[in-house]
């Protein structure tokens, strides 16, 4: 895909990957090129990569004269903003580095523990921070519905979250799954800790009405399917959210991008990015 030419007079957002040879890497690298208002500055890769000190667009047999290195502060040196779709202590070590450079950071990573958390939160006192389980504006978009339903349904109706991914993914349930969870139970006045149920086997019993329950399949392909099920006597309720393709993740990305352009500190989500609150 070609670069798109920057419109005259609009600055450029300035922008690092990590894993930039992996599947999402590859596909935030197109989108910044294609993004007319997004610069690629730096590409992050672990020391074993094969691409280490290949240009970072040579994917798309292009140059971008950015190399794909495994030198943390090197490959952040000129960016505003780093895009880190990576695993929990990679994103972590990135970030201690982002905060001693001034550099702010879009997470998209998921399988954060508490802690992890609060270390990222942490670093939010000092520069500015978009974490999400998911970019997707679809997705946060049913967040939001979810949330409406949720609170509409707090009584009478059973709750459980359902979702599908590749084969490749490494943990369960899935960042956004958590993350719906957490959104209905907030909304209807739960403490997901307390709530969640995430495996059953054998005689479990009835169903305990206050819980949220959680299947996570596991298969081929498949980008992410996501659904919340409201069962209630003689009606359920289906809310359901379907990927296709990662480029919905890279695009929802450059939206985070552009909203933490100018912000010095602080944790923001897709909520914000989106004005969904």
């Amino acid at each position: 895909m070609a670069e798109k030419a920057q419109p005259q007079g609009q600055a450029m957002h300035k922008v690092a990957v990590a894993g930039a040879s992996g599947r999402m890497g590859h596909m935030l690298i197109e989108a910044i090129r294609a993004s007319g208002d997004c610069q690629l500055a730096g590409a992050l890769d672990i020391a074993s990569s094969p691409a280490i000190g290949n240009d970072a667009a040579a994917f798309l047999g292009l140059a971008s004269g950015v190399p794909v290195s495994a030198d943390m502060r090197a490959a952040l040196a000129n960016a505003q903003v780093l895009i880190d779709f990576t695993r929990p202590e990679g994103t972590l070590a990135h970030l201690k580095v982002c905060r001693e450079l001034g550099v702010n950071a879009v997470i998209g990573t998921t399988g954060f523990t508490e802690d992890h958390k609060a270390q990222i939160a942490d670093a939010a006192r000092d520069i500015a921070i978009m974490l999400a389980p998911n970019m997707s504006v679809g997705v946060n978009v049913t967040m939001k519905l979810i949330e409406m339903a949720a609170k509409a349904l707090s009584t009478g109706y059973d709750i459980e979250i359902i979702e599908a991914h590749h084969r490749h993914k490494v943990d369960a349930p899935s960042g956004t799954a958590l993350k719906m969870g957490e959104v209905i139970a907030q909304a209807i006045g739960r403490d997901l800790k307390e709530c969640a149920v995430y495996a059953r086997e054998g005689v479990t019993g009835e169903r305990d009405p206050s819980t949220i329950g959680f299947t996570a399949i596991r298969g081929g392909d498949i980008v992410g399917d996501h659904t919340v099920l409201f069962a209630g006597t003689g009606e359920r309720i289906e809310i359901t959210h379907k990927s296709a393709s990662r480029s919905t993740y890279a695009e929802g990305s450059l939206r985070a991008v552009r909203f933490l352009a100018g912000k010095k500190s602080g944790l923001f989500d897709m909520f914000d990015v989106l004005n969904l609150r």
